[in-house]
């Protein structure tokens, strides 16, 4: 049996437990609750590992690997960024928005949180929120479908397109039926299978290259900066690259799992769990990277796409069915990141625009289909926005990242920290915010300067800060809720 058929094996029987999971999961949901939020009844394990799955996407195992195998380890400074915002959003907003999620009206999205917490009656932030989730989402996807056409057509020489519209039917499949539920089960899955190939691709292709120390004298003669943490980087160039930690503040796809997990108490748990988790991952990751150069420089060989390194290496060292397995970790990451947007994609759609402003009377059952009918209609369009594969899978992310770090991450911090927020100082800070990244982001010598995500997430900030304290007016409920999220807090600790 040939190495390909080995491998396709383990891809297709990887997908077949996608679908069953879906399946599993489907026959859970009874009702839109459940189909957005699980019924908030995740446990700290699958909080933490669906955040983190959900949160990496195929930028882990392809275009972070790939941006340090051209550049050397002044591109891990993203890693050490995102390693210190996801602990920080664990800390200052996982426990917070749990509590403050359930008080305010029960809220199952972000949209319907802001609306609730700021008490706005006119809809209009609840409506914009949403619109900026569609915009910035459906161009995240379209990530997700380019990371799938690259996998199929790098492991198995398969055209790009058939490649990604495979990605694209099994993971609308899972999620259009399986909702939220089958998106955090399946990431549970997918998480593991990038945690364990991401450990096992570098410790095992050190072996091929001859230990940490040939490693190094080899990646050395290559050119001796890659190893170097600020060889050839600005100030501002590693300013940007940290600056990504700013982003988890405002991801509707990560933080959606702190609303759904079932108490405040357990999220002590799930930060162990998902920082160990990630920050392990990025190891690997940058590991995978290090051991690339090494390798086709001591063979001669030439790798031509460096965001394919890992699935190259995998494809080296293990047996073709185990090689398998390493390559269902890349369509886990893809995957995972995939399903998780189009499910808060969906719910922004049918929870915070048809339900709320259009029809507010409709069945549950209808509801249910409706986001399931949002789910494929995403999909089509990221489909189309991914079809040319002209953009690396980093730059799309990088830009998506940042809309909505500026747009939401502000809001999110200051709606739980500080009682005088106001409807208006959220709404002009969350179009600021989305405004400067699309321009920021699509002129070239800006965002070569400067990560959008920093004058978006600054300039918004301070028009929140500075609207909502010329618009503040004191709010009895407002204040009712803010104290009762306080002590929700102190009870569950």
């Amino acid at each position: 049996m040939s190495g390909d058929i080995y491998q396709l094996i383990a891809i297709v029987l990887y997908m077949a437990l996608m679908v069953f999971i879906g399946y599993y999961a489907y026959k859970k949901t009874s009702n839109l609750t459940d189909y957005m939020l699980g019924g908030r009844s995740l446990g700290p394990a699958v909080t933490a590992l669906s955040a983190g799955a959900a949160d990496m996407s195929g930028w882990l195992l392809m275009g972070l690997p790939g941006a340090i195998y051209l550049n050397g380890l002044v591109e891990a400074w993203i890693a050490i960024g995102l390693t210190a915002g996801a602990y920080l959003n664990y800390v200052l907003v996982a426990p917070r928005l749990r509590a403050y999620t359930q008080v305010s009206g029960d809220s199952i999205t972000i949209p319907s949180f802001l609306e609730s917490r700021l008490k706005d009656s006119s809809r209009i932030l609840r409506i914009v929120s949403s619109i900026i989730i569609l915009i910035f989402f459906t161009f995240y996807v379209s990530s997700g479908m380019v990371a799938g056409g690259k996998f199929f057509n790098s492991s198995f020489g398969l055209d790009y397109h058939v490649g990604l519209l495979i990605v694209a039917a099994v993971v609308v499949f899972y999620t259009l039926f399986g909702g939220f539920l089958a998106v955090s089960y399946t990431d549970v899955v997918q998480g593991v299978t990038m945690f364990l190939a991401l450990i096992l691709v570098p410790f095992f292709g050190l072996f091929l290259t001859g230990g940490f120390s040939e490693t190094a004298v080899s990646i050395r003669e290559v050119n001796p900066q890659l190893l170097n943490f600020v060889s050839g980087a600005s100030f501002l160039g590693i300013l940007s690259a940290v600056a990504w930690g700013l982003g988890y503040f405002g991801q509707p796809h990560i933080i959606v799992r702190f609303m759904a997990i079932s108490s405040v108490k357990e999220i002590k748990s799930a930060r162990r769990i998902g920082i160990g988790w990630m920050f392990l991952s990025l190891f690997g990751a940058v590991g995978t990277a290090l051991v690339g150069i090494a390798y086709f420089h001591q063979t001669g060989g030439v790798l031509d796409d460096s965001e394919t390194v890992f699935i190259v290496l995998g494809q080296i060292i293990f047996h073709p069915m185990i090689a398998g397995i390493m390559l269902a970790a890349i369509l886990a990451a893809v995957m995972s990141t995939i399903s998780s947007q189009l499910i808060v994609t969906s719910s922004a759609l049918i929870e915070d625009l048809y339900k709320a402003v259009i029809k507010t009377d409709g069945t549950d059952k209808q509801y249910v289909f409706l986001g399931r009918m949002a789910v494929l209609i995403v999909s089509i369009v990221a489909i189309f926005l991914a079809w040319p594969n002209s953009e690396t899978i980093l730059s799309i992310v990088a830009f998506s990242w940042a809309g909505f770090g500026a747009a939401f991450g502000p809001i999110i911090l200051l709606s739980l920290y500080w009682r005088k927020i106001t409807a208006q100082g959220a709404l002009w800070g969350m179009i600021t915010g989305a405004v400067i990244v699309l321009i920021w982001g699509n002129v070239e010598f800006l965002k070569k300067g400067l990560y959008e995500i920093i004058p978006g997430f600054i300039v918004s900030w301070l028009v929140v800060y500075f609207v909502s304290l010329a618009t503040y007016k004191p709010n009895a409920e407002i204040d009712k809720e803010f104290d009762a999220a306080k002590d929700m807090l102190k009870e569950e600790k």
